[in-house]
């Protein structure tokens, strides 16, 4: 039964621990949310490297960076909620994850009183959209719809209010200074994400490679390869030795901040069905996103993104799971490979 809007919980804790990506789709949600219940104080559990995403947060959102290595097991956990609870005075706990660790800490919540609230996955739909055989191609709410459910069931007001960061104002390019001088007039700016945590999420070296050298070498143009760690910064390293107007962001280690204020300044990004697809939704830049085991069916598909923009191939087999993370049936990840770079970039051209 909904709870009445006297009765709703004016501090609320929300959970989120998974990846970038994942936190990133919550925010604009959240920050809606926010917006809409004026009177309540919303503190948001996360873990410490995605808490860097939250931008120009609003008055009454309080980010909690947390290392959940330091609350482990079911002991852990209880002393975290307790932890939480004592300090923030919790009157309401949103699940935005639904998993192990935060349906404990919901059990942990409900024992001391506190209403809980969590998230609704649609595993059922999403399994008989990814199986083998008798597939249901019918798209699945959206993630971002399902976040909007948890805070109407937890009797909370809601006006999808987000515009995006740096919506009026745009950054300062002196944040990312290092990466590149001002932009010359007429110039065109492209950010490139070609990696994904899965195979069958990544279109294949090869074909990228191909994609960013076309790219270079059209007059006026600048490249921007986004990628995080060793490897990756190595790899984007290989690729920007073939132009001068080729940067590697991974090498420079910006920071969040200066990463999103240069996806703001692109006027466009090719992205995978990754972190950097939503990180650039974030900012309002158009995103071309290449797909292959996964499927904008999914739910999964950047905030107001266009559906023109995705590139893919029609196969029977797709999508073959949620996340790419499944070994491919045919064993040649033709949906990536089948990808000519000419139609990646046939998508970007398209006004």
């Amino acid at each position: 039964m909904a709870r009445r809007a006297d009765e709703r919980p004016r501090n609320i804790l929300l959970t989120r621990f998974s990846a970038l990506g994942d936190v990133a789709m919550t925010i604009p949600v959240v920050y809606s949310a926010c917006a809409a219940n004026p009177g309540c104080e919303f503190y948001y559990l996360t873990r410490r490297a995605p808490a860097g995403l939250m931008l120009e947060p609003p008055p009454n959102l309080h980010v909690l960076p947390v290392d959940t290595a330091d609350y482990r097991g079911v002991r852990g956990l209880a002393r975290l909620v307790s932890e939480v609870v004592s300090k923030y005075r919790i009157e309401g706990y949103a699940d935005l994850h639904n998993v192990l660790r935060t349906r404990v800490m919901g059990l942990f919540m409900r024992l001391r009183g506190i209403p809980v609230v969590h998230l609704r996955k649609g595993r059922r739909r999403r399994n008989a959209l990814t199986r083998r055989h008798n597939k249901v191609m019918m798209p699945l709410t959206s993630m971002r719809a399902r976040y909007r459910e948890v805070f109407f069931r937890l009797g909370l007001g809601y006006r999808g209010t987000f515009r995006g960061f740096w919506a009026d104002t745009p950054p300062d390019p002196a944040v990312y200074a290092r990466a590149t001088p001002p932009r010359r007039q007429g110039e065109t700016w492209i950010g490139i994400a070609p990696f994904a945590k899965h195979r069958g999420k990544i279109y294949p070296e090869e074909l990228m490679v191909r994609v960013v050298r076309e790219l270079a070498s059209r007059p006026g143009y600048r490249v921007f390869l986004f990628g995080a760690g060793a490897y990756e910064a190595n790899t984007l390293g290989r690729w920007a030795l073939a132009a001068d107007n080729i940067v590697n962001m991974a090498a420079l280690g910006l920071g969040f901040e200066a990463e999103l204020s240069l996806l703001h300044a692109c006027d466009a990004v090719i992205s995978m069905d990754s972190a950097n697809m939503h990180l650039a939704s974030l900012v309002g830049t158009r995103v071309v996103s290449v797909w292959g085991a996964t499927h904008p069916f999914c739910g999964f598909l950047g905030w107001h993104q266009s559906k023109q923009d995705v590139v893919s191939l029609d196969m029977v087999c797709r999508p073959c799971s949620t996340f790419g993370n499944k070994p491919c049936r045919r064993a040649d990840f033709h949906c990536m490979y089948g990808i000519p770079p000419s139609l990646v970039l046939k998508t970007l051209d398209r006004k």
